[in-house]
């Protein structure tokens, strides 16, 4: 039967099904009545509530610190090591071990977490969130940093020093500029891992920090509010434009 439907159709049907969840988000959250009643009239009063919800911005202001903090902070590390490794140093036979991050249940590293930060006795909140989420983002950033590095034409970087350059400066000129494009689809994997992250942020969070995804699943309890459908509506458009921007002509050819 399905050889029979024109491509199209067919690729049609494909895309309704991928974003049919996106559009009824979108479309109820301008919906009168709360969820999960049926469509009653338009309105923009959820709207008007999320911006008077000071504990949801709390908790997005807290998820974008972490996220931006632990993706700096990966991408930082990250190029710290190529640059050892650049001037001489033997890492490479280490990289495996950031692969542990990724290998290990997230539920035994953050038990694991937590027990680290007992015995030094630090107390739960934002730095040890902040830690926790740069753990997890060494496993994502360091491995693809060290596969580009590894891939790149060590003749560039002898013809470098070969014409006067320092180590330093091949590093910064040479090395660093081929790199920029895997350090910016690194740093915004990290990104996006750490802010939809929630078991770490469970359980390394304590309990006077909360971020978006602790805050959506505690509104579970009370069933979800349209509030989050406006939120989530927000994000969404800002993301899409952030996406133009980035693979806009002008700005990829910066880039890249």
């Amino acid at each position: 039967m399905l050889r029979r439907l024109p491509l199209p159709l067919f690729v049609l049907m494909i895309y309704l099904f991928l974003y049919a969840p996106i559009i009824i988000l979108v479309l109820f959250s301008f919906n009168s009545k709360s969820f999960p009643a049926p469509w009653h009239s338009f309105t923009l009063h959820w709207y008007r509530e999320l911006f008077q919800c000071t504990e949801l911005w709390q908790s997005l202001r807290n998820s974008l610190l972490v996220a931006s903090t632990a993706t700096c902070t990966s991408l930082f590390l990250g190029v710290c090591l190529i640059f050892f490794q650049s001037s001489g140093g033997r890492v490479k036979k280490f990289i495996p071990l950031f692969y542990g991050s990724l290998v290990i249940p997230e539920t035994i590293l953050a038990v694991g977490l937590i027990s680290y930060f007992a015995i030094l006795h630090i107390p739960l909140g934002l730095v040890t969130l902040m830690i926790s989420h740069t753990v997890i983002g060494l496993g994502f950033s360091i491995p693809v940093l060290f596969v580009r590095y590894f891939q790149l034409d060590p003749r560039l970087k002898e013809a470098s020093l070969v014409l006067g350059a320092s180590p330093m400066q091949t590093f910064f000129r040479i090395t660093l500029p081929l790199l920029r494009p895997t350090i910016i689809a690194c740093g915004l994997l990290t990104f996006v891992i750490s802010f939809d992250d929630f078991v770490l942020s469970y359980f390394c969070s304590g309990t006077a920090v909360q971020t978006l995804s602790i805050y959506l699943v505690n509104s579970l309890r009370f069933g979800i509010s349209p509030v989050v459908n406006a939120l989530s509506v927000l994000l969404l458009v800002l993301t899409t434009i952030l996406a133009l921007i980035f693979f806009s002509p002008k700005i990829r050819t910066r880039i890249f």
